[in-house]
């Protein structure tokens, strides 16, 4: 389990991007302009280049409902007695709160690092195709999935139109 911790979030929102590529690297990085300029092409698509290599962006859309974040791993975890006392777990006098301290998960903390409202993914040469790669599958199906269980049955109407990525 993961619980955020609110960070130091700038004001500004950001993009966040999905290369096709592997980066043996996690943390942030100062850049120039050179390296790295993406331009937006007047069809809605972008063109980038990245180490010589030309990638084809499609931005995906997100839900306005859905809050959106970046966050990074940190070393710590809630202890288990801030667990039970976050989870408002206060015994009536009928129940009995068994302490199985073993069965209990370890709830980690996440730290929220920036805001963002789109994702970018890049293709070699040509465009993610909607159909075949798997993060813009994953990222609609995640959202679809998400919609279906946050809503009650008289809204899964209204969000079949409103629940999808939008390119």
């Amino acid at each position: 389990m993961l619980a955020i911790k609110k960070g130091k979030v700038e004001k500004r929102k950001y993009t966040v991007n999905i290369l096709p590529c592997l980066i043996n690297h996690d943390g942030p990085f100062t850049t120039s302009k050179r390296y790295w300029n993406p331009v937006d092409q007047p069809d809605g698509l972008s063109v980038a280049f990245f180490r010589g290599k030309k990638l084809h962006g499609k931005r995906l859309r997100l839900p306005e409902r859905y809050r959106k974040v970046v966050l990074s791993k940190t070393d710590e975890t809630i202890p288990r007695k801030m667990q039970a006392f976050a989870e408002n777990t206060t015994p009536t006098e009928n129940e009995h709160i068994v302490e199985d301290e073993e069965n209990d998960p370890i709830v980690k903390i996440v730290e929220e690092q920036c805001e963002f409202d789109d994702i970018m993914i890049w293709g070699h040469e040509t465009l993610p195709d909607e159909t075949t790669d798997p993060f813009v599958r994953g990222i609609q199906e995640w959202i679809d999935f998400s919609a279906l269980l946050h809503t009650y049955d008289d809204d899964i109407n209204d969000s079949e139109s409103t629940s999808s990525v939008r390119c």
